[in-house]
């Protein structure tokens, strides 16, 4: 199957390519690029649409896996099926050092099932701590432990994970021998390690710190998870300026951000540990609850404490962040565009179902930031983040992921309250060059590939 995409501004900044071209798929992967009508069994016409590579999402949490053992898949609750209708052709889950299961089976079952976007994983610290007989995530774990942890990681690593992850948040006995250990498995190579760091706010600075130096001491990679919900109270400026710091120094640090200035994270999580009033100057009326008896409501003192107590796996949403300060990330170079989307059986934070479309929309349409730039943050600076050297780029050989969309209408429509909106404006989605989802509609949720380094 041929498919000529034709008169469309093709938008490529990995080959710095912003021209009219038409562009032919086949066999899975970009065949031609250029202005002549080639022989194709398909025409597309994208005449005043932009024509890209399909957004990479490098901070996502999986789906998880049902009692079948096959990655549980609903057209219209699963986080998969809301990444490929905002245009997101790759997915790296494992984030926060969360694994849905062992992360190198959760590739093979993509593989051998099919998803409906290429997938991507980290090897989760936590998962392998809560596999290794540390039960208590706020005790110190023991070196047999760590070994275990260790074991784990590299194991995953040689099956093809991109990277590892840490919930260094979720985890308050994780020590720095910890994670030096359980990181080690990293060195020598260019996997990288992404973290949800140890604290946010005005404990922002040293725990960056913390991962920064970690990076230092193994010289690998360093990916600062969602930055907006860590440094997104008013520390923004002097956090980047810290990881300009570093940078300079010849570590090798990326970031990702989502458009919000709302975070996401269950009820029971160290987030909301004792003082987390304080650290957010706030009360308990910034969270609102996304599941249970209380769905949709702010909390009181009493529902806080209930819900904490009884059922601590609650998504909530808290309305703190500054949203200057997640303005301020995206004119930064080294940050690109992450999701964090994640769902508990449908319920989640809307950034699972919009997070790009609404970055195309809010960001983009109204000038804060140029078209180019914003492609480059879902496209090409993930993929090079990655070493995923066909992803994110259109030349001719590259994988045939692509994406056509209106700027002119594309936006979000995925609300708190209504989190799995589908958006609009994103007209075509291509997954191996075969048609996957079209103006929403999934036509194809099996295309999805896993992918592995």
């Amino acid at each position: 199957m041929k498919t000529l995409i034709i008169n469309g501004l093709v938008i490529d900044p990995a080959n710095g390519v912003h021209a009219r071209l038409n562009l032919l798929l086949a066999d899975g992967h970009v065949a031609a690029v250029g202005t002549e009508n080639y022989a194709a069994d398909e025409t597309i016409d994208a005449a005043g649409k932009i024509v890209c590579p399909g957004f990479v999402d490098i901070h996502m949490h999986e789906d998880p896996v049902g009692a079948d053992g096959r990655i549980v898949y609903n057209e219209q609750r699963s986080i998969f099926a809301c990444m490929l209708r905002m245009g997101v052709t790759t997915a790296v889950g494992g984030n926060c050092g969360d694994n849905a299961c062992d992360p190198g089976d959760y590739l093979d079952l993509v593989d051998r099932d099919g998803a409906c976007v290429n997938v991507g994983m980290l090897a989760g610290h936590g998962y392998f701590r809560e596999h290794s007989g540390a039960e208590n995530r706020y005790a110190p774990a023991t070196e047999e432990e760590i070994e275990r942890m260790r074991e784990g990681i590299a194991r995953s690593l040689r099956r093809g994970c991109l990277g590892v992850s840490y919930g260094i948040r979720y985890y308050p006995g994780i020590t720095v021998h910890e994670l030096l250990r359980t990181a080690q498995p990293l060195r020598g190579t260019d996997k990288f390690v992404a973290a949800h760091i140890r604290s946010d706010a005005a404990e922002v600075f040293d725990s960056a710190r913390e991962l920064l130096d970690l990076g230092k001491s193994l010289g690998v990679g360093v990916q600062l998870s969602h930055i907006g919900s860590m440094a997104g109270f008013g520390q923004m400026e002097s956090f980047l300026s810290l990881v300009d710091c570093y940078r300079m120094q010849g570590l090798d640090i990326t970031c990702d951000c989502y458009p919000y200035d709302a975070f996401s994270t269950s009820i029971g999580s160290a987030t909301y540990d004792d003082g987390w009033l304080e650290r957010y100057h706030c009360g308990y009326g910034v969270l609102e609850l996304s599941e249970g008896k209380y769905k949709g409501q702010r909390c009181t003192a009493e529902t806080f404490a209930e819900m904490r107590r009884d059922f601590p796996e609650c998504k909530t949403v808290c309305y703190v962040m500054q949203q200057q300060d997640v303005d301020l990330a995206y004119r930064h170079g080294g940050v690109m565009l992450g999701s964090d989307g994640i769902l508990s059986d449908g319920q989640g934070h809307p950034r699972a179902a919009g997070a790009f479309p609404r970055f195309l929309a809010e960001y983009v349409r109204k000038g804060r930031v140029p078209m180019d730039s914003a492609i480059a943050m879902m496209t090409s600076l993930p993929a090079r983040r990655l070493h995923l050297e066909n992803k994110g780029r259109l030349n001719v050989g590259s994988d045939g992921d692509v994406v056509i969309f209106d700027a002119a209408r594309v936006r979000d429509r995925s609300t708190f309250a209504q989190p799995l909106l589908a958006p609009e404006g994103i007209e075509y989605v291509f997954l191996g060059g075969r048609l996957a989802a079209r103006n929403g509609v999934i036509l194809s949720s099996r295309l999805g590939r896993a992918v592995r380094r």
